[in-house]
């Protein structure tokens, strides 16, 4: 089979791309198309990638700006030729879904979510730093346009893949179409239990505000327990303006500190709501409990009790009661048996289930086209 590996855009590397760099690795030979590529910005597998850029590379300061290019995108994607491929794997939570297919070729869509500025839109936008008039703009070009687009865009999808169960059902209840889990790959191997735990706590993050950081850093300003926050993003300043001197901002750090990092904390702190979630199941593999917010992909990967525990609302109190019984409760927690539970979702394990998707889907696909 002559194979195309979609993706929305390759200007940050996070865990949807961590997807594309696995699905390339099971099809080496696949092209990589994508609406705007910076190399600098991805990890060094990228480089080795045959990745095709869409007209969308030349706009100006859509390196910084490309959010603002939001209605652009759907036009992007429908310039690309694809006539030539067999099958079309496509990683998307907003447009590679829409990219245009023959009859000869199947679609496998990989969903990360549906687009939540086009279909969770007040949420959204309370995690975005705009205007009134920005908000304005997009509401009325989603109702407008997009959601129009975003649904006629299902058609060129055969199958849909959902990351989460929480996911499944938003494509249920926005697309009404059926969806089967595949939970996305974690380099499990990578990380390892330590017999040394010292006393802090972590976060590992991108530090945009809808990650709900801020709740974070006021409970432990009231506890006065340590906390180490790995990562960067647009909310940093802010956080850093909040927070106490127990509080230690580290940026982003290497590979071999970051497992350093995780496999010596007392325990991970995951105060999101995410669709899946990579970072919590990290920490697992280093064989630390967890303490999640109790929603989205969190209940499928954090066992409560058992590998972490749950608090209920997304309040810095509901979480200072959560670590408060994490303390008395710390030693009940064996690093095995959490390590043993984010084996579950090992690299490996995601490519056997990918690949006999493939296999089986594509098999029934043809037999019906005859």
């Amino acid at each position: 089979m002559k194979i195309a590996i979609v993706h929305d855009f390759l200007n940050q590397y996070g865990g949807a791309e961590r997807v594309v760099e696995v699905m390339h690795e099971m099809f080496p030979e696949a092209s990589v198309y994508t609406s705007v590529y910076l190399p600098d910005k991805m990890s060094d597998s990228f480089r080795e990638m045959d990745v095709r850029v869409s007209f969308m590379q030349k706009l100006p300061g859509v390196e910084t700006n490309y959010k603002k290019y939001f209605l652009i995108y759907p036009f992007a994607f429908d310039s690309f030729d694809l006539s030539g491929y067999d099958l079309i794997l496509s990683s998307s939570s907003s447009y590679a879904k829409g990219i245009k297919k023959s009859k000869e070729c199947m679609h496998i869509c990989y969903c990360h979510t549906p687009a939540r500025f086009i279909w969770r839109y007040d949420i959204y936008m309370e995690q975005e730093n705009v205007s009134s008039l920005v908000r304005s703009i997009v509401r009325i070009a989603a109702n407008l346009f997009l959601k129009k687009w975003d649904l006629k865009s299902n058609e060129n999808v055969d199958y849909f893949l959902a990351n989460s169960g929480y996911i499944r059902q938003r494509i249920k209840d926005i697309y009404d179409r059926d969806s089967y889990v595949i939970h996305p790959p974690v380099s499990v191997d990578s990380f390892s239990i330590s017999d040394k735990v010292e006393n802090y706590y972590l976060i590992v993050s991108r530090l945009n505000a809808y990650k709900k950081i801020d709740i974070v850093i006021e409970a432990f300003n009231e506890l006065g327990l340590p906390l180490v926050v790995v990562g960067g993003g647009p909310h940093k300043s802010n956080l850093e303006g909040i927070a106490k001197d127990n509080i230690k901002f580290i940026g982003k750090v290497s590979d071999n500190e970051l497992l350093e990092h995780y496999k010596g904390c007392k325990a991970f702190i995951f105060p999101g709501e995410e669709d899946f979630g990579i970072t919590p199941v990290e920490a697992q593999a280093s064989g630390r409990p967890v303490i999640a917010y109790g929603k989205g992909g969190a209940l499928e990967t954090v066992v409560d009790g058992k590998t972490g525990l749950f608090f209920k609302e997304q309040t810095s109190e509901c979480l200072i009661n959560a670590i408060k019984r994490f303390e008395e409760c710390e030693k009940d927690f064996d690093p095995k048996v959490i390590r043993e539970n984010a084996e579950r979702f090992s690299k490996e394990r995601f490519k056997k289930e990918f690949g006999e998707f493939i296999e089986k889907k594509y098999c029934e696909w043809r037999n019906k086209k005859g």
